[in-house]
């Protein structure tokens, strides 16, 4: 199962461009309120999950963000978002995995996922991002879904919706809640998606 996720996303990544993908947004804007709200220095350890060729790590270098990862399980995605990026790209750590088999190193300021999380539908593979989670967050979670308004399918793929107290009830053994809101994505086609954004902190901290 792992093997065809990876090879089903290369093989978006390979054969589409960012106007012919959903979730495309020329500035991630709910993203951008949220991590700016977290109040962090500049020097805070930012991993993007799933963030493909995601424009978020363009925006957060502009704001002079100094630590900042990018993971997805497409080395396609990530060639395409360090092509954009240019020399910009040596200052940003890429990493190829898929999320619930990656071992993180360190300890991350902010965990910031859109889109990435409702990909899991099995029970072991949510448990498993929420342990890898617990391992890496000592900031902030930041969690962005399909809500239970939202698309059922993406990319041909299966996906979980999710309303405030789901998603609350996912992370509440390591996490509490912050603040929940939803936005409307405009796609690339001029149709409309439901997402939930969710912010967490460690129980810990």
């Amino acid at each position: 199962m792992n093997i065809d996720r990876k090879q089903h996303w290369e093989k978006v990544y390979e054969t589409k461009n960012p106007d012919q993908v959903s979730w495309t947004q020329e500035k991630p804007v709910k993203s951008l309120e949220f991590i700016h709200g977290f109040n962090l220095d500049k020097s805070a350890k930012i991993i993007d999950i799933g963030g493909g060729d995601s424009k978020l790590v363009d925006f957060l270098l502009d704001d002079g963000f100094e630590n900042i990862s990018v993971l997805d399980i497409s080395a396609k995605a990530l060639e395409r978002a360090k092509k954009r990026l240019g020399a910009k790209a040596d200052k940003v750590e890429w990493i190829v995995s898929d999320i619930t088999q990656f071992d993180p190193q360190t300890t991350y300021d902010v965990w910031h996922d859109r889109a990435a999380f409702h990909f899991l539908t099995e029970p072991e593979q949510i448990e498993a991002y929420t342990k890898i989670a617990e391992k890496a967050v000592k900031g902030f979670l930041c969690i962005g879904t399909f809500s239970k308004e939202g698309p059922e399918k993406c990319s041909g793929l299966e996906i979980s919706q999710y309303d405030a107290k789901g998603l609350e009830e996912v992370f509440s053994p390591n996490f509490t809640k912050i603040n929940c809101t939803t936005e409307d994505h405009i796609t690339p086609f001029d149709t409309t998606q439901n997402f939930l954004f969710c912010s967490f902190k460690p129980k810990d901290s």
